[in-house]
């Protein structure tokens, strides 16, 4: 059905969820996973001198906390005995790196976490999960 599961984690409840949901459908597959976890670009304004935080130590601490998601995740795959690959990228917009990353990959599958915002915080702030739904022509499995 499935070969390759394409997974994204932000190291929240919610996104722990999903990798255990991918995990659940990989193994009743025979699927890998792949687990990807998206940087933010460092925030330039026109202002440097005023920046609160240096751009190397942002990048640091962005790598650190995507590496920390991914090997989380992989953590998950590997008890539950599904093989799983990692990736973390940058991406101005994460639901376009989420599906660049499934095309790179070859995945047909993505299962995101949907944090089931409604009304004016749906619109405000957004859903990263409607937009891959909106752009991808791959199926997306939604877990809230």
């Amino acid at each position: 059905m499935y070969t390759r599961i394409l997974v994204p984690t932000d190291g929240s409840d919610i996104s722990r969820r999903a990798v255990q949901t991918a995990c659940s459908l990989a193994k009743l597959c025979g699927a890998r996973i792949v687990v990807l976890s998206v940087k933010s670009p460092f925030p330039y304004s026109a202002i440097s001198e005023m920046q609160p935080v240096p751009p190397q130590e942002f990048y640091d601490a962005q790598e650190r906390m995507t590496s920390g998601w991914v090997q989380e995740a992989q953590a998950i795959a590997q008890e539950a005995g599904v093989p799983c690959e990692g990736f973390a990228l940058e991406s101005l917009h994460p639901w376009e790196g989420i599906i660049e990353q499934a095309k790179a990959q070859a995945c047909d599958l993505i299962v995101m976490a949907s944090h089931g915002r409604r009304g004016l915080s749906a619109l405000l702030l957004g859903s990263e999960t409607t937009r891959v739904l909106t752009h991808c022509p791959l199926p997306v499995l939604v877990v809230r």
